[in-house]
Order: structure tokens, then C-alpha cells, then sequence
């Protein structure tokens, strides 16, 4: 239920919501939306995943002979990427908010300065509203917490909205229920 409504929200502020059983599944299709959308191995094109928990257990070695995909996360590198791929931890079913410790900087980076942000998201930690959050979050433990709600947009004083000013033009959440989290 709480997917559903999440989905909803994320959905109404642009946001492109996907979910899947397993992380093979997810990966699958992660590769193939970033082909069909023209990863390649150069600027502007390519690929830059920071490193999560989504990533344990997989072939890397496998991983980086896809052609365009990058996982060495630097503000260059990310600052010419197409799609920046990040871990989130919890979802805000009321808003569509995604909600990410991001102290490490690669997180910030990937989701801020490419294009496309795909956001994987373990299905579990999906969390019906803000106080739920608050409960959760500690601040010994989170230096930097992020909140993103639907792909970036702007609008001037007479009301002209502009989307992908401020970060990416496009938000791609991949909910993934292998990857657990709180339930």
C-alpha cells in the first residue's frame, strides 16, 4: 500500500517509478533503459554509479566491460555524466520524497550533477511520512541528508517553469524488494 501511494506522489512531481523482486532483474534493466536512452563511453553519455549496498555480491569485472559505465566517482567525471546512479535509503509514501545520507560526496555528486538520477531504493524502507523519518535519522550518523522530490525544477517570477536547472532533468527510481530495508 504504501508503494502505491509513494509511486502516486513521485509520479505527480515528474518522477519515473519502477519497481522489482530481485536485484538481477533490476540490473538487467538498468543496462538496457541506459543503452535505449544512449550510454556510450563518452561525455555527456556515460554512466557514473557510486558505490551502495545494490553493488555487493555483483561481478564487477563483469560490470565494467559494459561499455559507458563508470564506478571511479570524481566531480569531473561526475559533472559530465548523462546518468549518475545512487543508493537511497528511505521513501516518504506521503510526499515521494526520497531521503539519502548522502555524507559520502559520491552520492551527492551522482544524484545532483548528471542528467538522468536513477535512484535505487530497497522496497522496505518505505516510510509513511516525515515524523516516521525523523524517528529514524540520527544525526551522529548523518552529516549531510538529502531530500528529493521528483527531477529538478525552477520557475522565474512570472511563473515559467524550468526543469534540469538546479540538477538532474529526469528522476528514475528503481524500488528493488531483495534489498530489504526496514519494513
Amino acid at each position: 500500500m504504501m508503494y502505491e501511494q509513494f509511486k502516486t506522489r513521485a509520479e505527480g512531481v515528474s518522477a519515473e517509478v519502477y519497481r522489482f523482486a530481485a536485484k538481477d532483474a533490476a540490473l538487467a534493466w538498468l543496462i538496457e533503459f541506459m543503452q535505449r536512452e544512449g550510454m556510450a563511453d563518452t561525455p555527456q553519455a556515460y554512466a557514473l554509479w557510486a558505490e551502495c549496498s545494490f553493488l555487493d555480491g555483483m561481478d564487477r569485472t563483469a560490470l565494467e566491460g559494459i561499455a559507458g559505465l563508470k564506478f571511479d566517482v570524481t566531480r569531473e567525471l561526475a559533472a559530465e555524466a548523462r546518468f549518475g546512479i545512487s543508493q537511497m535509503e528511505w521513501a516518504l509514501a506521503d510526499t515521494g520524497t526520497l531521503v539519502q545520507n548522502s555524507t559520502a560526496a559520491e552520492q551527492r555528486l551522482v544524484s545532483s550533477l548528471s542528467t538522468i538520477h536513477i535512484a535505487l531504493m530497497p522496497t522496505g524502507g518505505i516510510l509513511p511520512d516525515m515524523p516516521a523519518l525523523l524517528s529514524r535519522v540520527n544525526p551522529r550518523d548523518s552529516a549531510y541528508i538529502a531530500m528529493i522530490t521528483g527531477p529538478s525544477r525552477t520557475a522565474d517570477i512570472e511563473r515559467v517553469l524550468t526543469i534540469g536547472v538546479h540538477g538532474p532533468e529526469r528522476l528514475v527510481i528503481v524500488f528493488v524488494d531483495e534489498l530489504g530495508g526496514e519494513v
